[in-house]
Parts: C-alpha cells; structure tokens; sequence
C-alpha cells in the first residue's frame, strides 16, 4: 500500500497542468521579453506608466491586465497590438496614437483568426482604428472607451471594426469621432447591446452582409447618420435610441436590401429623416416612437410585404414620404397626431380611415426646391383638398383603424 500513494500522487499530476505564472511588469522592454517567454495560462500585470509600443504580437493564450491603465503609446508609427492566439484576455490598458496609412487599416488592437479574446475596460485615445476583429469568432468586446480625432473619412478609421466574424458580443462601449462608429461585414450571429455611438463622421453604426444579428438598447446620437444596414437578412434591432442625426443625409436607419427583420420599441427622435427604407421586404416595423422629424418614415416604392402597425407619429414635418403610387405595405393600428378624425363607438380606434401622404410630401420629394413653401396658405389648401379627393398621391397607403391615443413608448425628455 505504500508504494500505491506515491504512484497515484504522481499519475494525478501528471494529468494537472502547470500552474499559470504572475509576471508584474514596469517598462516596454520588460514586457516585451516577458511575452517571449510567457506561457498558455500566465498573467502579465502592467503597472501605470508609459509604454512606447509598436508591432506587439501575441501568439499564446496569456492575459494582459493594467493597473492604473498603463499607456501604450504607438507615436503614430503603426499598429500597437496584435493577437493571433485564441483564449487572450486584454484590459485596463489606455492606448494611443496609431498611425494613420491607406494601405493597412492599422489599429490599437487586432484579433485575427482566434477565439474566445476578450477586450474590456480599455481606453483607446486617437487611434486609427481602435479595436479590429478579422476572421474571429466567439470575442467579447465590452466596456472600452474610443475616442478618436474626426478630420475626414480618408484620415479616419472606424471605432470598433469586425470582418468576417462570428458569435461576438460587443457590449457596454462608447465610440465617438470616428469614421463609423461600429462596423461590420460579413458578421454573423452576434449581439451589440448598450453602446453609445456619438459623433462619427458618417454612421453610428454600419453593417452589411451581416445576418442573424441583434442590436438592442444602444444610442446612435449626432452621427452623419445613425445607422446603416444594407444586403442583410434576419436583423433584430429593438430598443435603440436614435436622436439629433441632422443633415443633408442623415437618417436615424438607412436600410436598403433588407428582408425578414424586425424593427421594434425604438425610439427616433429629431432626425433629417427616421426611417429610409429602399428595397425592403418583409420587415415589421412596430412599436416604434418617431418624434420631431423631419422625415419620420421614407418607404420607396420597390418596398413590398412590410408591416408598420402600432407605431407613434408625433410632432414630425412629415409623417410618411414615397416616391411610387403604388405601395404594398401594411399600416395599422398606428398613432398620427395630425389625424382629424372620430371615434363614435369609443373603442380607442378612428372610424375613419387615415391618408399619411400628404401632397406636399410628394411635391417635394419631385421638386425638393418647394420646401419655402412648407407653412404656406396654399400649401396647406392643397393638402386638404388630395384628402378628399386623392390623386396625386397613393390611394392604398393608409391605416384603416388609427389609434386615437398614443401607444405605449419610451419618451425621450
């Protein structure tokens, strides 16, 4: 029985693996050669100061954690970290300065072709681009801060970039001043919750080719544009909010070539245009609040199958906007605070039937120059003789059964 101890200790270890090293670093040289050395499993704690890094490579399944956020300083000569190793975990870094090249989208910190890297609790200041996934799968990228330096979209890159990934969660960041603030291409099966996207050059958020994904709770605010989603199928986006995208091509969503999504509980608010939906088939469009647009929903004509029902239309300049006359698209149930008419039998509903496309509407999206003439005598005279006698404008597009009371959604103050 002695000599059974002794072998079963030994056959037991022989199966543990080796216990994972601390390695507490203090400089850019140190950190360097730690890496080198380091093993799948060991920690590198980073202590506060300045690391002037450029081209850092990581290929073991090791763990990078600042304390007192350490900054790694890329002095604008390209890119500061790249992973190729699955199962990396990288936080509590500040990093700054990536150079800026239109041959290579350098980036304070790429994934390529791993899984399971975590990126959280970062900061990320006048960065190229900032966080870069690449054929990645599984990732989780919460809780960073990218900030960049806007000048044009030619000097700058996007805030959070994924191509070709799949499974990832993208939670909890706030991206601003960059060129998009996120996005994706060729992504599938992944959740983006809770971010706020402010200020970017030109979308909030881009997406294209990306199916099965699901964008809920984040806030797209004074960006070119808020959102744009183009050639993608099974889109969830719910609980969004979109406010103060203002300009000569600004949208709250842009989606063109959409099919078999859902776009739920939103809320747009004070935007040049709420929805614009081009070539899109089958999308529910409910339980949205569009408020003080300019443009509430444009549907062009090559939209067919989408169902608009129980959505708020308050205080907008234009409730709904279309440039063909014959539009197959469903609209019930809906709020229209410009809605005229009574409800004699007291079940919440209009007797009469509501025309959302007024002439004015059409008039301009022919000849935009006639907009001097929104608040005029005429204007208004013309509108009311199309609703009683509509010809100018598409006969089928209207909801049966308004609410009169608005439907339940979030408010913004």
């Amino acid at each position: 029985m002695k000599l059974i101890y002794p072998f079963l200790i030994l056959l037991v270890s022989s199966f543990l693996p080796a216990l994972a090293a601390n390695y507490e670093i203090h400089n850019a040289e140190e950190l360097v050669r730690v890496i080198k050395i380091a093993q799948d499993g060991d920690v590198l704690e980073i202590n506060a100061g300045k690391y002037l890094i450029n081209g850092l490579l990581i290929e073991k399944e090791i763990n990078l954690v600042g304390k007192g956020f350490p900054v790694f300083d890329g002095q604008f000569k390209g890119e500061i970290l790249t992973i190729k190793a699955s199962n990396v975990t990288v936080s509590g870094i500040r990093f700054e300065h990536v150079g800026v090249t239109s041959v290579i989208d350098w980036a304070a910190v790429k994934v390529i072709e791993s899984e399971n890297v975590i990126i959280e609790n970062n900061q990320l200041f006048d960065c190229y681009f900032g966080i870069y996934l690449s054929a990645s799968n599984k990732c989780i990228v919460r809780n960073n801060e990218v900030e960049g330096i806007a000048s044009n979209e030619q000097n700058t890159g996007n805030g959070i970039h994924s191509w070709k990934c799949d499974s990832l969660l993208i939670h909890n960041n706030t991206v601003r001043n960059h060129r998009d603030g996120f996005y994706f291409e060729f992504v599938t099966n992944s959740k983006v919750d809770s971010n706020l996207s402010v200020n970017n050059i030109r979308y909030g958020l881009h997406f294209m080719f990306s199916h099965r994904n699901s964008y809920s709770y984040n806030v797209f605010e004074k960006n070119g544009a808020g959102v744009a989603v183009m050639y993608t199928r099974n889109v969830d986006m719910h609980h969004n909010t979109f406010k103060n995208n203002w300009g000569s091509a600004a949208y709250g969503i842009l989606l063109k070539d959409i099919t078999d999504s859902h776009i739920e509980n939103n809320t747009f608010d004070k935007n040049t245009v709420g929805i614009l939906m081009e070539g899109c088939n089958r999308i529910e469009v409910n339980h949205n609040g569009f408020r003080s647009n300019g443009v509430a929903l444009r549907i062009q004509a090559n939209c067919e199958e989408n169902n608009l029902k129980n959505n708020d239309f308050e205080n907008n300049t234009f409730d709904i906007a279309t440039n063909g006359m014959v539009v197959q698209n469903l609209l019930l149930n809906n709020y229209w605070d410009k809605y005229e008419g009574y409800d004699l039998n007291k079940d919440g509903l209009g007797d009469i039937e509501y025309r959302p496309v007024n002439l004015f509407s059409t008039l301009v999206e022919r000849m935009p120059q006639v907009m001097m003439l929104l608040r005029s005598f005429t204007a208004t005279l013309l509108d009311k003789i199309e609703k009683v006698m509509p010809s100018f404008t598409p006969e089928n597009l209207m909801d049966e059964y308004p609410r009169m009371k608005p439907n339940l959604h979030e408010k913004i103050a």
